[in-house]
């Protein structure tokens, strides 16, 4: 089985990452630092890596991609409570982490360093064997800490980074930079297509609303950045429509729905300075892309996902699975491809697990499609949120804040990019708001806490989610 996903050499020389401090790395020095990280890792081990949008965090990811190491990607500032969680129920061989939290690692023995980063060295004894097809693991309920885990095969890492390749139209000459944790799906997937491109990286800690953001994108001439619903909303809030950005050629977009007046708004821009906007839909569960709206169609268009991305396929079922033929009807969007992921993990055994889904994804959405066999998503078949593109499920949130809080009863939901959540009593609002974003991860302006006389609730106890939407609004 080929296990390759890029060829270093076929760039040699070329820029792989330039940082926002100056530092950068050719392919082949890139090549070369992860000849280095493996030195010490025994074949086949389990790595967790705290990731970080630098040059050491992405030696670590590569040097494991290459060397048949299966890493977890996690968030570099995830609870500490959390990782030991994980790490608990996973027992990794090794963590690779940015040196300054060195000092929460005291027990674990360095291997290695480079570029900011150490390997350590657990001692944990690996109980089981990892799969062959087992290339990455990857979070998929967001950030509250479940041990749920997706299973990447090379295959599907590989086949969704050709497939982007393909339809965004890459090659060497891009210069994507940073907007998205390299640990989420969407991001993770920004640096796989462009490495398999030849691409050079354009790597920074900073956020968009920070003037040495597009400080460093200017300098270093980016020429695309990708971002989730959150990302266009404060785009539009920043004057971003009056920048000169000349070197900018396109935009993606995925990790939620982006409101219909917004994709409108972001593809007008697109047209009028010649420049591509692409919004998309995909899942941890099929490695990160199922769809794309070409950027030709992005105005026509506008509130699409677009169509089946190269080498997949959509289809849409209703409540007896029986197939949806007819434009204009609401069904499960079910996709199938080469990039649909193994399954899940739970737990250390589940690792040897093979091939679950066999190419096939029921994704949970509701979808339908137009008479030109464009999809346009229609809502959530489960009770989960994407929250700045972060999966949250809102019935593990209700079970956080009853556990932490003795008696409170509440009930959570809400749209993309805010979370309402709902307590009986008038009390620990701000407590409660901040007990989620510590939890998450999340910025607490993605939270709504409301006291409400009651919950309510139908003659068998069922909660009236429907009653709630009085609540709401906002000033």
């Amino acid at each position: 089985m080929d296990t390759q996903i890029w060829d270093f050499e076929q760039f040699f020389d070329h820029i792989a990452v330039l940082d926002e401090h100056g530092n950068r790395m050719t392919y082949g020095e890139l090549s070369e630092e992860n000849n280095h990280f493996v030195e010490k890792i025994k074949e086949r081990s389990l790595i967790f890596i705290l990731c970080t949008n630098t040059i050491g965090s992405l030696i670590g990811y590569t040097g494991c991609i290459h060397n048949r190491i299966v890493p977890l990607l996690l968030p570099k500032n995830l609870n500490r409570e959390l990782l030991d969680s994980l790490i608990d129920v996973y027992k990794p061989d090794y963590l690779w982490i940015p040196k300054e939290l060195s000092l929460e690692f005291g027990d674990f023995s360095v291997e290695h360093e480079a570029f900011g980063y150490l390997l350590l060295e657990t001692g944990y004894k690996q109980e089981y064997v990892l799969h062959d097809e087992l290339c990455l693991l990857l979070t998929t309920s967001g950030s509250t800490g479940s041990p749920k885990l997706v299973r990447q095969s090379y295959k599907n890492v590989l086949s969704n980074a050709q497939s982007i390749v393909q339809y965004l139209e890459l090659d060497a000459l891009e210069k994507p930079i940073t907007t998205l944790p390299m640990n989420y799906t969407y991001g993770l997937s920004i640096i796989n297509s462009h490495l398999l491109a030849g691409a050079t990286l354009l790597f920074t800690e900073k956020g968009l609303m920070q003037r040495e953001f597009w400080q460093f994108f200017k300098e270093a001439a980016a020429t695309s950045f990708g971002g989730v619903p959150y990302t266009y909303e404060m785009l539009d809030k920043l004057r971003f429509f009056k920048m000169e950005l000349p070197s900018l050629r396109s935009m993606t977009q995925a990790g939620g729905k982006l409101q219909p007046e917004l994709h409108k708004k972001f593809a007008e821009y697109a047209m009028e300075k010649g420049k591509r906007f692409y919004v998309m839909y995909g899942q941890s569960e099929a490695t990160a892309r199922m769809s794309y709206l070409p950027y030709e169609k992005s105005l026509e268009k506008y509130g699409s996902m677009g169509i089946a991305i190269p080498g997949g396929n959509f289809t849409l079922i209703d409540e007896t699975g029986r197939k949806i033929q007819e434009p204009e009807t609401v069904g499960e969007l079910v996709y199938q491809g080469p990039n649909v992921t193994l399954g899940y993990a739970e737990c250390g055994e589940d690792l040897k697990k093979g091939d679950e889904r066999y190419g096939c994804l029921e994704t949970g959405d509701m979808a339908w499609f137009d008479t030109d066999g464009y999809y346009y998503i229609a809502g959530r078949k489960k009770r989960f949120l994407k929250i700045f593109g972060n999966r949250v499920n809102l019935d593990e949130v209700e079970r956080m804040i009853k556990g932490d809080f003795e008696g409170m009863d509440c009930v959570s939901t809400g749209r993309d990019d805010r979370m309402y959540v709902f307590v009986e009593g008038g009390a620990l609002q701000e407590e409660i708001r901040s007990f989620l974003s510590e939890k998450t991860g999340l910025n607490p302006s993605a939270f709504v806490v409301k006291s409400i006389p009651m919950i309510p609730r139908n003659s068998s106890g069922k909660i009236l989610y429907k009653d709630l939407e009085m609540y709401m609004k906002e000033p």
